[in-house]
């Protein structure tokens, strides 16, 4: 033996397990899989996700053409035809195809809705027809179709407001309405990456919110409404109806949630009872979407199928499945008019028909190819909808569950002797393992766009669905079909007493869960780039029928790290400078000015904090007089509130941030300074504070990176210079009741 070998047996051996990475054929691994994909058609469900990009691509341009995308769609639809020998380049023209042509459904919707929105406060005299009404505990909101504003231009003026009125009992949609409304633009959000309302009144024609001030009169018509909006009023007045009808049945809270699973009007529903079923983990369920509508579709099905089974002749001669399906179809299509045609409802609707489409057409009903159709079309029609959390959550937990439930089945071998008991108790262990797996599959999916949309999870929401879904799926949502089918012969009163039962069991299992400790946690607003890596581990997991499925660890992993590291604002300034909360030195929100509840409580949530908007510990870190307030921020650096012109001179010297809705100064040294003007160009603003800069967030502007100054590291004045005072504050120009308009509902 060679003397080198040797010396190299005597070495002594590494302890791990040696792995011989060359003899892995990653790309015959690669191939396999790929071909997997190819023969079980993943490849199409693709095509859903790049057109959906597309849109988000739109909603980051400026102002973009149309003919550009439209363009790039031609040329690489021909590209693809061309290419259609060669499956790598096809997949890619065609991706390519689905991006661009995504970005140009985002811009003929954006196109064919322009209508004016109203850019200030307007009080006058105003008239029009009422297209909808909804009763509220604190009185009745209208959409109104406006004919005549006073003091506004017909370019300047809204097509569509929405206004609140408080002694509104003879109104009903239909009637033409004049008075004095006190009205204001859509609100942006509360702050950067905050719940948009003025995005989505925008895409419902929703031109100006607010309020009316004095006596509304009904007025005869100038001209007969269109066939739109008497069809609008007349459904509208349908709904009311009904939904009198099954609250007073019902009574109580379980009448107005009742009503509400039945017309969509959830005006009836009080928060406390709103409270109840968010703790529980359950609101969804008074939101008509993907359940209601499967539980609607799945009766009608049901019924005709069962009937026509009960006779052999048309058991054995007609298709009596597809009867049922027709049938389901007609029934879905009539409950989505009926329950107003939201957004979620339609979205909802369109997953229905591509189910009973297939079935009709002898095809899979369920599969990730028919979700991604229905996602198409939702996106085609409505490309807004992929930005809100209805459209990612229904779809997630659906892509999810499809995926996931067949892995976690209950297997158990059937005995044919086995006795009736042991059948029975086989067949309810199925069923509520079943109902868990589905249940938790559908929490986890969606967990994130909670978090991101509305920072907060429920811990006990696996129990509350598992409790409370059964006799929504086996009494509520039953009862509500046969309940309006009895409904025009004046026979569903005892109908409704049998489904107000169900529900009010309902509101006392959410009471229970919500008890519980913890029921609900606020969770800091997660960022925009751990809830995209979260969202492409989805999709990974979801869509791919092989071993390639495993690649969403890496999405998902990195997705939560971020999360879990997830860097705050440290500062959250209002739209027009009425206020603000101030991280102060122990790491906590302080409140200065007057902002509105709905303000604070969405910065509040965004930080993760639990506190309520009316907590005294808000104020007690600020240092106040009749000048304005100071809250010290740490690391030598203050950041002022101004209220008074006089307080310039010294704040502008010693403070770091300046936050004010007056003009500052020119010669004002702070090294931000957000006025005035800087609001009316930014928008609401959020500030993270770092040793070196300051990172400034706005609605409108985006990110701006502010380097500190001498300035920024002077001392702050002395605390005495800035007592504390309770001293009231000018209030805002928009009153809480309108700003209170921008909750998602």
């Amino acid at each position: 033996m060679p003397r080198s070998l040797a010396r190299a047996a005597a070495l002594p051996r590494s302890s791990g397990l040696a792995l011989d990475w060359e003899a892995f054929d990653w790309r015959g691994w690669l191939k396999r899989n790929l071909a997997c994909e190819i023969e079980q058609r993943r490849l199409f469900p693709w095509l859903a996700v790049c057109f959906g990009l597309g849109i988000i691509l739109f909603f980051r341009a400026e102002r973009p053409a149309l003919w550009a995308p439209l363009g790039a769609f031609a040329v690489l639809t021909a590209a693809a035809v061309w290419l259609r020998h060669n499956l790598l380049m096809l997949s890619v023209c065609v991706g390519l195809a689905a991006v661009f042509a995504g970005f140009s459904a985002g811009v003929i919707r954006t196109r064919s809705i322009a209508a004016p929105v109203l850019t200030r406060t307007v009080i006058a005299p105003i008239s029009g027809f009422i297209e909808a009404v909804e009763d509220r505990e604190e009185g009745k909101r209208i959409l109104l179709r406006v004919s005549s504003l006073q003091g506004v231009s017909e370019a300047e003026r809204p097509l569509i407001v929405r206004a609140s009125i408080r002694n509104g009992d003879h109104l009903s949609a239909g009637q033409f309405i004049a008075g004095t409304v006190r009205l204001l633009p859509p609100p942006q959000p509360a702050w950067p990456g905050g719940y948009n309302f003025a995005r989505d009144a925008y895409y419902r024609g929703i031109g100006a919110v607010g309020s009316f001030t004095g006596a509304v009169r009904q007025l005869e018509p100038p001209s007969a409404p269109d066939w739109s909006l008497w069809l609008a009023a007349r459904v509208d007045e349908a709904r009311n109806t009904l939904t009198q009808r099954i609250a007073v049945s019902i009574g109580g809270a379980a009448g107005g949630v009742g009503a509400a699973l039945v017309t969509g009007k959830r005006g009836l529903i009080s928060e406390r009872t709103n409270d109840v079923l968010r703790a529980a983990g359950i609101y969804h369920i008074v939101s008509i979407s993907g359940l209601h509508m499967v539980l609607a579709a799945g009766t009608f099905f049901w019924l005709v199928r069962a009937s026509l089974a009960l006779s052999p002749n048309l058991a054995l001669r007609w298709p009596v499945k597809k009867i049922a399906a027709v049938t389901a179809i007609a029934g879905a299509t009539a409950y989505c008019v009926f329950s107003g045609s939201d957004v979620a409802t339609e979205r909802s609707l369109i997953m229905t028909l591509v189910m009973f489409g297939a079935a009709l057409v002898d095809r899979p009903a369920l599969s990730i190819r028919n979700l991604s159709i229905a996602a198409l079309i939702v996106l085609a029609r409505e490309p807004e909808a992929l930005l809100g959390p209805s459209f990612q959550m229904s779809f997630g937990a659906v892509a999810a569950m499809m995926t996931l439930v067949p892995l976690m089945q209950w297997r158990r071998a059937e005995v044919g002797s086995a006795m009736l008991i042991d059948k029975v108790l086989s067949w309810a262990g199925r069923s509520a393992f079943g109902l868990v797996t589905t249940t938790l599959v559908a929490s986890l999916a969606t967990a994130p766009f909670a978090a991101y949309h509305f920072q907060s999870l429920n811990s006990y929401g696996l129990i509350g669905n598992a409790l409370a879904l059964p006799l929504v799926s086996l009494v509520v949502m039953p009862a509500a079909v046969l309940g309006v089918l009895a409904y025009p012969f004046g026979l569903d009163a005892p109908i409704w007493n049998v489904m107000g039962i169900a529900v009010a069991k309902v509101l006392d299992i959410s009471a229970w869960v919500g008890s519980f400790s913890g029921s609900t946690v606020v969770v800091p607003a997660l960022g925009v780039g751990a809830l995209v890596l979260l969202s492409v581990g989805l999709l990974v997991l979801t869509i791919p029928a092989s071993h390639l499925r495993w690649f969403a660890l890496v999405p998902a992993g990195a997705g939560l790290a971020f999360a879990a590291t997830q860097h705050r604002y440290d500062i959250y300034v209002d739209r027009d400078g009425a206020g603000a909360a101030i991280r102060n030195g122990l790491r906590e929100l302080t409140l200065v000015g007057k902002p509105s509840d709905f303000v604070v409580e969405q910065w509040l949530r965004a930080d993760g904090d639990g506190r309520s908007s009316d907590d005294a510990s808000l104020r007690q870190a600020a240092r106040c007089d009749r000048l304005g307030c100071v809250v010290e921020t740490g690391a030598q650096r203050a950041t002022a509130f101004v209220q008074e012109f006089s307080a310039f001179e010294d704040d502008c010297r010693r403070a770091a941030i300046i936050i004010t809705r007056l003009d500052a100064p020119s010669n004002c040294g702070a090294p931000v300074v957000l006025d005035r003007k800087a609001l009316a160009e930014r928008g609401a603003t959020a500030i993270r504070l770092t040793p070196e800069s300051a990172e400034v967030q706005s609605v409108k502007k985006g990110r701006e990176v502010l380097p500190w100054t001498a300035v920024a590291k002077a001392s702050l004045p002395p605390a005495q210079e800035r007592p504390r005072s309770a001293r009231p504050v000018p209030e805002q120009d928009l009153p809480e009741d309108e700003i209170s308009t921008g909750e998602l509902d």
